[in-house]
């Protein structure tokens, strides 16, 4: 067994998430173990308390406590991949270089693991090492039933000029959305704050986000500011909209809650929506009945970055997924009639 440790971040290491740098240093080392050693705060950074997905920054220092030498790793860290789970993220992928893979993400499956999640892109990307040692990492996530554009780091320094570059708003992300009702102005922008708050029950959906007065955020304590830009691109009379959204801040279910407080959930959205209940033109739930899916009809359309070596932008576009995809064919929809970028005129 080793004695405790003081190990200094190295600077291509930085960015990484702090289990997946503890196990490249020690993979004896199993997820449970990475996690009690948080709880119990014998594993500190720069001496301070952390969790396991912590981002580390270089030149950090982490205190790594006893590490017994023959732990040997639960299976799940090495997970085997299905040949068709494999062929399912192959064919997702939509961009490849060597730096950088996008995906264009199925509706219905996670982005990261949790309490209730073990099949997800971070544990299934094994398939798109093409070549490479170390699977791809995720510089940002989406939400399970949003589809769309996923973007991977290829190597440690690509995963921390991407992820640099997410945290000082330098990406533009552009999604689509199938919402109930007409929003109006047909172009605006909602400022509502948003908030956690928990979930009501067995059945209450779990924990969901609650707007907040742009007046009342600074006065209410756990809001945060946020802030989206929306355009209405096409519309069925007044029963549902084609709407483009651009977030400018990133915060949990932003989409979602914002859309759902204006009035126009987004369709298939049992959380903020309503599912349960049929719209009836007036902007308040989230089905449409007949042949229009109850999946959520939410999907990143693009987004726009710095590739992180060449130093160019990138855009990427993602097609809609299947339902998304009906929907549209079932409204007399196209996806070539949206504009590339609906918010020029805001710029």
């Amino acid at each position: 067994m080793s004695g405790v440790q003081m190990i200094t971040v190295a600077e291509a290491d930085g960015g990484q998430r702090l289990d997946r740098w503890l196990r490249q240093q020690f993979p004896q080392l199993t997820q449970g173990r990475i996690e009690k050693m948080c709880r119990k705060g014998d594993l500190r950074v720069d001496k301070g308390r952390v969790k396991s997905a912590s981002r580390l920054e270089a030149g950090q220092v982490v205190r790594v406590p006893p590490i017994p030498d023959g732990e040997a790793p639960q299976p799940e860290q090495a997970p085997r991949i299905s040949e068709a789970d494999a062929r399912l993220m192959q064919s997702c992928v939509i961009w490849k270089d060597d730096d950088v893979i996008v995906l264009n993400k199925p509706a219905g499956l996670a982005t990261q693991g949790g309490s209730k999640q073990t099949r997800h892109v971070d544990g299934l990307s094994e398939a798109l090492t093409f070549g490479y040692d170390e699977k791809p990492r995720l510089v940002h996530r989406l939400d399970k039933d949003t589809s769309g554009v996923l973007l991977l780091a290829r190597t440690r320094q690509a995963a921390q000029a991407l992820t640099a570059a997410l945290r000082h708003k330098e990406t533009r992300k552009i999604y689509w959305a199938l919402v109930a009702g007409v929003p109006t102005p047909y172009l605006g922008e909602i400022r509502y704050g948003l908030m956690k708050a928990g979930g009501h029950g067995r059945s209450g959906e779990g924990e969901k986000m609650v707007a907040i007065h742009p007046n009342e955020v600074h006065h209410t304590e756990g809001a945060k500011r946020a802030h989206t830009l929306y355009a209405t691109l096409y519309r069925v009379g007044s029963r549902a909209s084609w709407v483009a959204m651009e977030p400018l801040t990133g915060r949990t279910h932003q989409l979602r809650a914002h859309m759902a407080e204006i009035g126009h959930p987004i369709i298939g959205d049992g959380k903020y929506g309503g599912s349960g209940q049929e719209n009836l033109g007036d902007g308040w739930g989230a089905q449409l009945g007949g042949m229009i899916s109850k999946k959520l009809h939410l999907h990143a359309r693009s987004m726009t970055f710095e590739h992180p070596v060449t130093k160019r932008p990138l855009t990427v576009t993602a097609p809609l997924p299947e339902h998304m995809a009906h929907s549209w064919d079932t409204m007399g929809w196209t996806e070539d009639l949206a504009a590339d970028d609906p918010f020029e005129s805001l710029r």
